[in-house]
């Protein structure tokens, strides 16, 4: 059999899938829901181009089917910005419901349009890995060791469906994916904002790629959605752009998108205070004398909010979580709460409380009000020690609303903590499939997050999911700030805060700095420069830190007050000559970022790991260019050609320049 001329790369604008209709072969069952007779069936109507509002541009695309619907992608350009914003709309027409099976958010198609054929060793993958104390693993793979080459007569379809499936959208996959042409110099980079389960899918049947996204089907995310005469389903929105340079720069175009839903964050936030949370001091234990201690030490210093955490509700002796009843644990909090929030605003900080409001946890009374809980098989889902509120039910956001939202006010906190530490699983029951109970209940969920900020307009939200596992941009869009990994104490925390650059922004990367009057002053640095990359967040023994070790963290703190501006508005590139194991790091990083949009300042941020004793770490800032404002390093130095000279093991230096 003569080998058939490959096809090149036509696909559909939309791609979606109807129960109604059949799926078409080339081995996909299973694998993909994209070769079906729906896609198949549809038809160009009309192409509609309008101002947006913003300076920019609303293109319409409306494809109609056999049946009685039609699909409208909608594309959105605003001045000024480096990525597009892309959604589906799915519209009944007729007279009986429609079940979609899988619709969309994103399909870009013809990859690579550089080459003429099918682009042998010239195109990669690349996405991002999380796990718990584990986030954004960068993963870059060729796509003939993904098995991505065409097969020689087209008769079977290759491809790549990768997402996550619960109600932690970073819990294995972060949603972002990228192809690369190596050759060109070219990617194209796509980001969802989606909390629910979602996939991204690399698909080929021919010469040429197609990449899609959106939320997780019915294949790998048991999601069906029936659609009424009349009604209209909208997906979640994408982002797409496309352009030249490294998986830094053009994953930051992407990142930079999510800056427009901030503009309405409380005043405070402009200038990124620091925060201390008393987790990593009181391990769940705190009392009103420990937090007046720790508040009295700190007052003063560039800390501006002090968060209490976990321990401060009722929970019996030796308990765990226990979560849901939300009452003060009047044995070490007699008082209540409002006169520690008062004294903490007395000595100049916003005080801040923890929260894992969407659950309730084994022994607590609210354990037992089942009617207002999710299920899966009709039977009350239960995940660990843990049920979950149902965010559909108007029940809970009045239970919420008194425990959450009155405490908050009465008690007079501005900063809120929310965590969240289990996920859904496939979903919860619901008419037309789990997954879709899944968006409904996570949809509910981000309404009580914009109920949260216009009842407390000032209010600073933290969004904390077991460290790193919501920081995706639908969540973010509704906080000032992410806890960026659940790693305290970890020495691979700037590494994985350098990972986050390429996916959130960081102003909102809460980093982690614990402090313990053991640790070196050396040990002490390197992790407080740790926190030069995005929002720094102490914990751990302060009040026993000795005089030069806390005279160390207020000369840091107030650096970092100095060039938070760049850490707000900058541009980052990261360099690393590091051994794969994070656990137990060998080599060094160094992270640097530009101001934007001027450029004229740049910050420094080098960290040395094991065995990197004498390494020599290039930075690209000629010293005939730039000038040293500040700097603070201990065991790593600046030498004259400007490069940095690693003298001891775990080791960190900051460098603010200027250009000349």
């Amino acid at each position: 059999m003569k080998p058939v001329p490959a096809r090149r790369g036509l696909t559909s604008l939309v791609q979606l899938k109807l129960i109604e209709d059949n799926q078409t072969g080339g081995f996909t069952g299973g694998r993909s829901m994209r070769a079906n007779t729906t896609v198949s069936a549809l038809r160009f109507r009309e192409q509609t181009v309008t101002p947006s509002g913003r300076g920019g541009f609303l293109v319409r695309t409306t494809l109609s089917g056999a049946r009685a619907y039609r699909c409208v992608h909608v594309l959105r350009y605003d001045a000024g910005c480096e990525a597009v914003r892309l959604h589906v709309e799915f519209e009944n027409l007729g007279q009986i419901p429609l079940t979609l099976e899988m619709l969309s958010s994103f399909c870009l198609g013809g990859l690579s349009p550089f080459d003429a054929e099918d682009s042998v060793g010239r195109l990669r993958l690349h996405r991002f890995r999380s796990s718990w104390s584990a986030e954004g693993r960068h993963e870059a793979v060729d796509f003939e060791d993904l098995h991505l080459e065409r097969s020689w007569m087209n008769a079977s379809v290759v491809n790549e469906r990768f997402g996550q499936v619960g109600s932690m959208p970073v819990r294995v996959w972060f949603p972002f994916v990228a192809v690369e042409d190596k050759e060109a110099g070219v990617m194209w980079a796509m980001q969802l904002a989606c909390g629910s389960s979602w996939q991204m899918e690399v698909y080929r049947w021919d010469d040429k790629v197609s990449v899609s996204g959106g939320l997780a089907d019915r294949e790998f995310g048991h999601w069906m959605k029936s659609v009424v005469p009349g009604e209209t389903f909208t997906t979640p929105e994408a982002c797409l752009t496309v352009g030249t340079g490294d998986i830094d720069a053009i994953s930051q175009r992407l990142v930079r998108m999510q800056a427009v839903a901030l503009a309405d964050l409380p005043t405070q936030e402009e200038e990124l205070p620091v925060i201390f949370n008393e987790w990593c001091s009181s391990w769940g234990l705190p009392t009103p004398e420990f937090i007046h201690a720790t508040a009295a030490r700190l007052k003063g210093s560039p800390v501006k909010v002090f968060v209490i955490d976990d321990g401060w509700a009722e929970k019996p002796d030796g308990a765990g979580q226990f979560n849901g009843d939300w009452n003060v644990e009047r044995r070490r909090f007699p008082h209540g709460l409002k006169p520690v929030a008062d004294e903490l605003r007395a000595m100049g900080f916003t005080p801040g409380l923890w929260f894992e409001f969407e659950v309730c946890t084994v022994g607590t009374e609210a354990f037992a009000l089942d009617d207002h809980k999710l299920r899966r098989d009709g039977r009350t889902l239960q995940v660990g020690t843990r049920h979950f509120w149902d965010f559909t039910d108007p029940w809970t956001f009045d239970y919420l609303r008194r425990k959450v939202i009155d405490r908050l006010r009465d008690d007079g906190f501005g900063y809120l903590k929310v965590d969240y530490n289990d996920t859904l699983g496939i979903g919860c029951d619901y008419a037309d499939s789990p997954g879709e109970g899944l968006r409904r209940h996570v949809e509910g969920v981000r309404r009580f997050f914009r109920m949260l900020r216009e009842a407390l307009p000032e209010l600073i939200i933290e969004v904390c999911s077991s460290g790193g596992h919501r920081l995706e941009p639908s969540f973010m869009e509704l906080s000032s700030m992410g806890s960026f990994s659940d790693a305290h104490e970890c020495p691979e925390i700037p590494i994985i805060a350098a990972n986050l650059h390429r996916l959130i922004l960081p102003r909102q990367n809460q980093i982690w700095a614990v402090l313990h009057a053991a640790d070196s002053l050396q040990r002490i640095h390197y992790s407080l420069a740790a926190t030069f990359l995005g929002r720094a967040c102490l914990s751990g023994d302060v009040v026993s830190l000795g005089n030069d070790a806390f005279a160390l963290v207020l000369a840091d703190l107030g650096f970092y007050e100095r060039v938070r501006h760049v850490i707000r508005d900058g541009e980052s590139s990261i360099r690393r000559s590091v051994d794969k194991s994070w656990r137990r790091p060998r080599g060094w990083q160094v992270v640097t970022r530009l101001s934007r949009p001027d450029g004229d300042e740049a910050l420094v941020v080098a960290h040395a790991f094991g065995e990197s004793m004498d390494a020599v770490i290039p930075v690209d800032l000629s010293p005939n260019e730039w000038v040293v404002a500040e700097e603070r390093g201990i065991g790593i130095v600046r030498l004259p050609t400007g490069c940095l000279r690693v003298d001891a093991d775990f080791s960190a230096i900051v460098l603010h320049l200027r250009r000349q």
